[in-house]
C-alpha cells in the first residue's frame, strides 16, 4: 500500500511539473523576438530594431512606410492584447472577449456606433498619407503572426486575437476620446435637469465655474462665487433631506508647461509634459525613436523620439530635434444634447453584440439627424447627443506629420489638421520660441448656437432645435498664444482662455485651478531654468491648496470643546505642507476638507434630487471649492445645510466623522497619507484572477507621494501615465518617466522596467540608451 501511494504521489507530482512546464513554455511562446533576423513582407529595405536596458525601441529604416511597418511589428509583439482592448472598448466589442460581464459597458459605447462611422469615413480618417497607415497595419498582423503562441492573455480567456485593420487604428484614437471626454455627456445633462427644478440662485452656485485659484493664460480669474442672500435662496425653505454626494472623480488630463529661450542659459526652449490618466501595467504609452529619410523633413531626415500609443502609427508627444510638444486635456464643450419630439424622424440601427460563451445580444440604436438618442422620456421625446467623436475627421492620422515639423510655425500648421481629442498643445522649437494652442476637433457651432455645458455666461438649456443646426467639426483657426510676453506657458486642465473665447468653445467641467496656479507661481520664482528645474516642478507635492484648510481645522479646534476636533488638531500639529507618503497631517487635513465639502455638496444637491427622483444625475462639481470657501468665511444662515445647528457644528461633525473613520484603523498619529495612497497598477485581466497573481501582474504596492490638486498628481491607479522634460535639439539632456514597462508580458525583462524611477522621481534619460538587443527585419523574398 505504501508503494502504491508513493507511486500515485510521484505520478501526481510529475503531472504537476509537466503541466507547469507546458504552461511556462506556452507563456514564453508569446514573448517578443528581440534579436536575430526576420523577414517582414512588404519592406523595401532592411530595418534595424534596437532595444536598450529599459526596452526603449529605436527603429532605423529607409523610408516612412518601412518605419511604420516595423513600428506595427513591435507594437503587436509587445502590446497586441492592450491594442485589442482599446479598439474593442471604443467600438463596444468587449463582450466578445470577456462574456456577459461586459455587455453593459458595450451598450454604453455601441450607442455611438463608432466602428460603423469609422468604416463609413475611413478615407478621411487615414488622412493624406494612407499608405503609411496601411504599412503599419500590415506590420501589426505580421508581428502577431510571428509569435509562436498567441499573446498570453488570450490563453487565459480561451480566445484568439482577430487581425488588425486600418479602422482599428482609428478606433484606438477614438478610445482616447472616450477616456478624455464623457461619451454620455452626463455633466451637461445633469446640470440642465437641475436647472429646471431649482431656484436660479441655487443653480448658479452649482454651475459656478471658477474660484480664487484660477490661473488662466488669457483673461482674468473668474474668482469665488458671490453668495445669494436669504431673499434669493434659503436651503431650509426648500425642505429636502441631504443626499449622498458623488464619489470623488479624477480629472482626466495632465500638466504641461514651457519656458522660452530667454529664460535658459543657452537659448533653448524647454517643454514639460505629464499626462494624467488611469494607470495600468503595462503602461498606456510605448517609448520609441524613429529614424528615416524624408524629403519633407529638415535636412531630409526624421529623427523623432517620444511616446507612441500602440495601435496608432505616430509619436503622440515628444521631440524631433527641431520641435518638442506635449498635451493636456482641454475640457472644452465638445457635445450637445437636443430634445427631439416623439414624432421626429428616427433611423433604427440593430447593433449585434457578440458575447463570448453566450448568444449574441441585439441592441437597437435610435438615431436622428442630430445624433443617437441616449434617453427617452415618458412622452416619447428623447435626448439626442451630438458629439465630435461621431463626425468624420474626429480622428485623422495627419498629426503624425509633427515628426517632420522644422519650427514652431510648421508645427502650428500641422496642428490645423489634427484629428485628436481637443487638447492644450504646448510647443517649443529649437530657436527658443514657445506657443500654446487649442488643438483637435471642436464643434463649429453657428450663430445663436451656444455651448451648453457649465458655461454661466450663457443660459441655454437643452436646445429645442430653433437656434442650432447639426454642426460640423473643425480643428483650424483655434485660439492660441504664441511667443507669450512673459516667456512662460502653463496648462493643467483648468480654464485657459478669457471670457469671450470661453463663450465660444464652452466648458465641459474643467478642473479647479490649484494645480495650474501652483505651476504658474513656481515658474515665476526663477529667471533661469534647465530640465531638472522643470522636473522639480512636475514632482512638486506641496499641499499649497490645503494650507488654509489646515488653518481652519486648527482655528476651529481652538474654539471648540469637541474632543474629535482636539484629537485631529493634535495629530496634525506638524504641518509639513506636503502630500508625502509619511505625512499624517496631510491625510487628516485632506480628509477634513472632504467631509466638509461632502456636507455642503449634499445639501446643495438635495432639492434637485428630491424633485427629479429617478431622473436625477449627480454632476461633477469641479469648482465647488469656489462656492464652499466663501460659505465657510461668511457663514450665511440661509445656506447652512439643513439638520445642522451652526457652521461650527458642521465643522465639528466633519471632524467627528473623520476621526471615527481613521480611528477604526488604529492610532491617529500612524494614519499616514502613504497608507491610503498605495500603488494599484495592474494588468487589466488581473481583476478576474486570484489575488496571488498580483505578484506577477501588478507593479509593486508602493506608498506614493502626491495627490490631485498639486503638480505631482498621483493616486493608487491614477496619475502621470508618462512624464517628459525635453528641449528640441538638446534631447540628450531630456528626462522621462513611465509607471510601467514597455512590454505587456510579465516574463519580459521590460515588464516593469523604469517603474522605480517613476516612483522615486529619478531622472531617466529621454533618448534610448546603448542597444542591448538588435533585431534586423529584412524584405521577404
Amino acid at each position: 500500500m505504501r508503494r502504491a501511494w508513493r507511486w500515485i504521489l510521484a505520478v501526481l507530482i510529475a503531472i504537476v511539473l509537466v503541466t507547469a512546464l507546458v504552461l511556462w513554455l506556452l507563456l514564453r511562446g508569446s514573448l517578443a523576438e528581440l534579436e536575430g533576423e526576420q523577414a517582414l513582407p512588404g519592406l523595401a529595405a532592411p530595418v534595424s530594431i534596437e532595444r536598450d536596458a529599459l526596452g526603449v525601441v529605436t527603429i532605423t529604416a529607409g523610408s516612412q512606410d518601412d518605419a511604420m511597418r516595423a513600428l506595427g511589428h513591435v507594437h503587436a509583439q509587445e502590446r497586441y492584447f492592450e491594442m485589442d482592448l482599446m479598439r474593442r472598448s471604443a467600438a463596444g466589442e468587449l463582450s466578445a472577449l470577456f462574456g456577459p460581464v461586459a455587455i453593459d459597458a458595450d451598450k454604453r459605447m455601441r450607442v455611438h456606433r463608432l466602428r460603423a462611422r469609422t468604416e463609413a469615413h475611413l478615407g478621411e480618417a487615414l488622412g493624406d498619407n494612407p499608405q503609411a497607415v496601411r504599412a503599419y497595419v500590415d506590420g501589426v498582423n505580421a508581428g502577431l503572426a510571428e509569435l509562436s503562441v498567441r499573446p498570453w492573455a488570450y490563453l487565459l480567456l480561451r480566445q484568439s486575437p482577430a487581425p488588425w485593420q486600418a479602422s482599428d487604428s482609428v478606433l484606438a484614437g477614438l478610445a482616447m476620446y472616450a477616456d478624455l471626454q464623457d461619451p454620455g455627456n452626463q455633466n451637461e445633462l445633469a446640470l440642465a435637469r437641475i436647472r429646471d427644478v431649482v431656484p436660479p440662485a441655487l443653480h448658479a452656485l452649482l454651475a459656478h465655474d471658477g474660484s480664487s485659484w484660477d490661473a488662466p493664460l488669457q483673461g482674468e480669474p473668474r474668482g469665488d462665487a458671490v453668495l445669494p442672500d436669504a431673499t434669493q435662496l434659503d436651503l431650509h425653505a426648500l425642505a429636502a433631506a441631504p443626499t449622498a454626494p458623488a464619489a470623488e472623480a479624477d480629472a482626466v488630463g495632465s500638466n504641461n508647461f514651457a519656458v522660452a529661450g530667454a529664460l535658459t542659459a543657452d537659448g533653448r526652449a524647454i517643454i514639460a509634459d505629464d499626462m494624467h490618466l488611469a494607470l495600468r501595467a503595462p503602461s498606456l504609452w510605448f517609448r520609441v525613436r524613429l529614424r528615416y529619410p524624408d524629403p519633407q523633413a529638415p535636412g531630409g531626415q526624421v529623427d523623432v523620439s517620444g511616446f507612441s500609443l500602440p495601435g496608432v502609427p505616430a509619436v503622440i508627444v515628444g521631440s524631433n530635434g527641431h520641435v518638442a510638444w506635449g498635451f493636456t486635456n482641454s475640457y472644452i464643450d465638445t457635445a450637445d444634447f437636443r430634445r427631439e419630439p416623439a414624432n421626429a424622424p428616427v433611423t433604427v440601427h440593430e447593433e449585434r453584440i457578440a458575447v463570448a460563451g453566450g448568444p449574441d445580444v441585439l441592441f437597437p440604436v435610435r438615431e436622428t439627424a442630430w445624433g443617437p438618442i441616449l434617453h427617452t422620456h415618458a412622452d416619447g421625446s428623447g435626448d439626442a447627443l451630438r458629439w465630435v467623436a461621431h463626425l468624420p475627421g474626429a480622428v485623422r492620422m495627419d498629426f503624425a506629420d509633427m515628426a517632420r515639423a522644422g519650427d514652431l510655425d510648421q508645427a502650428l500648421k500641422t496642428a490645423d489638421h489634427a484629428g485628436v481629442p481637443a487638447q492644450n498643445l504646448v510647443i517649443g522649437d529649437r530657436s527658443g520660441r514657445i506657443a500654446w494652442r487649442l488643438v483637435g476637433a471642436r464643434p463649429d457651432r453657428g450663430p445663436g448656437c451656444v455651448p451648453q455645458g457649465f458655461n454661466t455666461l450663457q443660459d441655454s438649456a437643452l436646445d429645442d432645435g430653433t437656434d442650432c443646426a447639426p454642426w460640423p467639426i473643425r480643428s483650424d483657426a483655434a485660439p492660441a498664444l504664441i511667443d507669450p510676453p512673459g516667456q512662460r506657458l502653463w496648462t493643467a486642465n483648468s480654464r485657459v482662455v478669457d471670457d469671450a473665447t470661453l463663450a465660444v468653445v464652452g466648458n465641459a467641467g474643467y478642473d479647479l485651478g490649484a494645480r495650474g496656479q501652483q505651476i504658474r507661481n513656481l515658474l515665476a520664482t526663477q529667471d533661469r531654468f534647465d530640465e531638472h528645474d522643470l522636473l522639480a516642478i512636475q514632482l512638486d507635492d506641496r499641499a499649497v491648496f490645503l494650507q488654509r484648510w489646515w488653518v481652519l481645522l486648527h482655528e476651529t479646534a481652538e474654539h471648540s470643546d469637541d474632543p474629535s476636533l482636539k484629537r485631529l488638531a493634535a495629530a496634525s500639529e506638524h504641518w509639513d505642507v506636503r502630500a508625502s507618503a509619511n505625512s499624517t497631517s496631510y491625510r487628516i487635513v485632506r480628509g477634513f476638507r472632504g467631509e466638509v465639502l461632502d456636507a455642503i455638496e449634499s445639501a446643495l444637491l438635495a432639492p434637485a434630487k428630491a424633485r427629479l427622483g429617478e431622473d436625477y444625475l449627480p454632476p461633477r462639481l469641479a469648482q465647488l471649492e469656489g462656492v464652499a470657501w466663501p460659505m465657510l468665511q461668511q457663514r450665511p444662515a440661509n445656506l447652512l445645510p439643513p439638520g445642522v445647528d451652526s457652521w461650527d457644528a458642521l465643522l465639528a461633525k466633519a471632524a467627528h466623522t473623520l476621526e471615527a473613520d481613521l480611528g477604526k484603523q488604529g492610532p491617529l498619529q500612524q494614519r499616514t497619507w502613504g497608507e491610503r495612497n498605495v500603488a494599484d497598477i495592474c494588468h487589466p485581466v488581473s481583476r478576474a484572477l486570484p489575488a496571488f497573481t498580483r505578484r506577477w501582474l501588478c507593479m509593486p504596492a508602493d506608498q506614493l507621494p502626491g495627490d490631485r490638486d498639486m503638480p505631482r498628481v498621483q493616486g493608487p491607479s491614477f496619475g502621470a501615465s508618462q512624464r517628459m522634460v525635453v528641449s528640441p535639439g538638446h534631447e540628450a539632456d531630456g528626462i522621462v518617466h513611465m509607471p510601467g514597462g514597455q512590454s505587456g508580458h510579465p516574463l519580459s525583462p521590460y515588464w516593469g522596467a523604469g517603474h522605480e524611477d517613476w516612483v522615486h522621481g529619478r531622472a531617466t534619460p529621454f533618448l534610448p540608451g546603448k542597444a542591448q538587443h538588435v533585431l534586423k527585419l529584412v524584405p521577404a523574398r
